[in-house]
């Protein structure tokens, strides 16, 4: 049973739950949103991070000569490739197509995703003039994202539409490394050694995020997720002081919407605690915690997220199943749980892998 197949139920979301203008109501009774609130399902809902993109054969056919930032850019493409793995996975929720960047992209940053090597930033910021180069976002910045979303909803019908945003610290690695970084050597010794200017970076970088994930709730978008890929590099004492304010800042930005706001991170056993702190109503688990401890570390009233390895959907289908029930009886006494990967669907990944998993958590937990 997928998301499709829900009953409707006009006019059942709890007080306080009231959407923002624009915001689909019909979306409410869905598994995924329940399980974000922490409510009874009829089944484990899943989606996947990256479910659209390199691993389907439908993408690539329609990507084909287009560059990333260009693809993210044009609303009928935007919605033809969000809308293809749910149907083709029958996935819970769909996820916005676009890329962490795009808002840096849409403020005048001069960058470019390279293909195998990621975004590169021609003028990385290291300074305090450099900081200035980096304007507020507007609506008007990201029209194309309001229209692409408004087609999604219509599209998308009962299935929920998550938007997403990269979080400040991510967003400011790519900027002041210049691109992507093993040991984030110039982005620490930013936090480190200019410890106010890193503080406005970040808030600035906040303003930036917050007006984003604003334009896509705005337009219709059901959950949000901040995306914050590199702050495992960090240690526990320097996320508090020097990340956790700004992430917090954006969480508390979108709290008035009522939608679930969900926070995930690469490498962040040792941050979970403090990311579920930051306000997030969901926390995202890679595969390296099991999410019974995972649940111990966040604390209460928050559900999870995760967290399949993506290496394993290269296994068996048998191998598949059997680390499959192993996350799901590790979920099995959580508030609320969303099944979904712990990282991103990796490129090679068989398309069929995914259709199979989707099916299998259904049926597997269907009550």
């Amino acid at each position: 049973m997928s998301a499709n197949d829900l009953p409707l139920t006009r006019g059942s979301a709890r007080a306080g739950d009231t959407p923002s203008q624009g915001q689909p109501t019909k979306t409410y009774d869905s598994a995924f949103l329940k399980a974000c609130r922490r409510e009874p399902v009829p089944h484990t809902p899943v989606w996947f991070m990256r479910q659209a993109g390199r691993s389907l054969p439908e993408y690539l056919k329609v990507r084909e000569g287009i560059p990333m930032l260009e693809s993210c850019m044009r609303p009928e493409l935007v919605t033809e490739i969000t809308l293809q793995p749910v149907r083709r996975h029958k996935v819970d929720a769909a996820i916005f197509f676009s890329d962490i960047v795009v808002p840096l992209k849409a403020v005048g940053v001069d960058l470019d995703i390279k293909p195998g090597v990621g975004p590169v930033v021609a003028e990385p910021i290291r300074t305090r003039a450099d900081l200035e180069r980096l304007r507020d976002l507007t609506p008007d910045d990201v029209a194309y994202v309001t229209e692409a979303i408004g087609m999604l909803t219509e599209e998308l019908g009962e299935t929920p539409l998550i938007g997403f945003a990269g979080a400040p610290f991510t967003l400011a690695s790519y900027l002041v490394e210049g691109g992507p970084s093993r040991n984030h050597e110039h982005t620490k010794a930013l936090m480190h050694g200019d410890p106010q200017l890193w503080a406005d970076l970040l808030d600035r970088l906040a303003d930036i995020t917050s007006a984003f994930l604003k334009v896509q709730i705005e337009a219709g978008a059901s959950a949000v997720q901040l995306f914050d890929s590199w702050v495992g590099a960090l240690a526990p004492a320097d996320y508090r002081r020097s990340v956790m304010p700004a992430s917090a800042k954006v969480f508390a930005s979108v709290a008035s919407y009522g939608v679930p706001r969900i926070h995930f991170g690469v490498g962040t056993g040792e941050l979970l605690g403090l990311m579920g702190e930051a306000g997030a109503d969901v926390v995202g688990v890679d595969w390296r915690v099991p999410l019974d401890e995972a649940a111990r570390r966040v604390g209460p009233g928050k559900a999870l997220q995760g967290n399949l390895d993506p290496a394993v959907l290269f296994s068996s289908p048998e191998a598949v199943r059997t680390k499959t029930r192993e996350v799901l009886e590790a979920a099995a006494g959580l508030e609320g749980h969303v099944f979904n990967l712990g990282h991103g669907v990796l490129p090679t990944t068989d398309p069929d892998a995914l259709t199979r998993l989707v099916a299998d958590v259904h049926e597997t937990t269907a009550r």
